[in-house]
């Protein structure tokens, strides 16, 4: 038995400005703790990336949609597509299609050891909810991304940039208007996992050196804060300089 209380509410928004709202799991630790990024267009909405899925985010953002709305996962991970599976229009990329399909929580890393634990819960999202019912949930795409996809807002458009590395599905979207990066797991400011069972190191320095010539004023990472192009080519250059040193083994807790 646990002495943990249930939250009143598990999910907190913050509106960045006009179009864009950051949603978060603020009791679930911050380690793995993912931003869900909301963009409203003039056309449709679009989510990138959905939580755990221990709570219905589609209640949460029901206030703030007025237009058919577009999931997407940049990654299969549970900690950005566990809830996927909660609205009606989701996006994948073609390489994490099928695990999305059949709830594979393998590759979602949810079914591994130490990824779920109760401790990782400082409030429940439920009364009785345990670590041991989680379930990654399996969900049929409606949409299949590939690279160089258009998603049109009406009045902003992202372009799909497929970046594996940290898995073979990790997508990031691109804004060259605004030349903003929406960048899941692919490059964020904290320690970036690449010894996972899905990663792949020399496909992560490919990805990181197509990055450094991809012109980028903001990036809203799927972990922690926000960053400018200083810091982004910093993470680029630090990355590349570790990582094309044989050696430099990193732990892997992250997904």
């Amino acid at each position: 038995m646990t002495n943990k209380k249930v939250c009143d509410n598990w999910f907190v928004t913050q509106q960045i400005n006009d179009g864009l709202y950051l949603i978060t799991e603020p009791h679930y630790h911050w380690y793995n703790r993912a931003n869900l990024w909301l963009i409203k267009g003039r056309d449709r909405d679009l989510l990138i990336d959905a939580g755990l899925g221990v709570a219905s985010l589609r209640e949460h953002i029901a206030g703030l949609i007025d237009k058919p709305l577009l999931a997407v996962a940049s990654h299969i991970h549970f900690d950005h597509a566990g809830g996927i599976h909660q609205f009606d229009e989701r996006a994948i990329h073609a390489a994490e299609a099928q695990a999305l399909r059949t709830g594979d929580g393998h590759e979602a890393l949810s079914s591994q050891p130490g990824w779920v634990n109760l401790d990782h819960f400082e409030s429940l999202p439920s009364s009785g909810f345990t670590a041991e019912q989680y379930t990654f949930n399996a969900a049929e795409p409606t949409q299949i991304l590939q690279e160089g996809d258009v998603l049109d807002l009406g009045d902003r458009a992202l372009e799909v940039l497929h970046l594996p590395g940290h898995s073979a599905g990790c997508i990031a979207l691109y804004d060259n208007r605004s030349q903003a990066l929406f960048s899941g797991d692919v490059i964020y400011d904290g320690e970036l996992l690449d010894e996972l069972h899905c990663s792949h190191i020399p496909t992560y320095i490919q990805t990181y050196e197509r990055l450094q010539k991809l012109p980028v004023d903001l990036v809203y990472p799927g972990h922690y804060q926000t960053f400018g192009t200083d810091r982004y080519q910093q993470i680029l250059g630090e990355y590349l300089d570790r990582r094309r040193q044989p050696g430099c083994p990193a732990d892997a807790h992250r997904g």
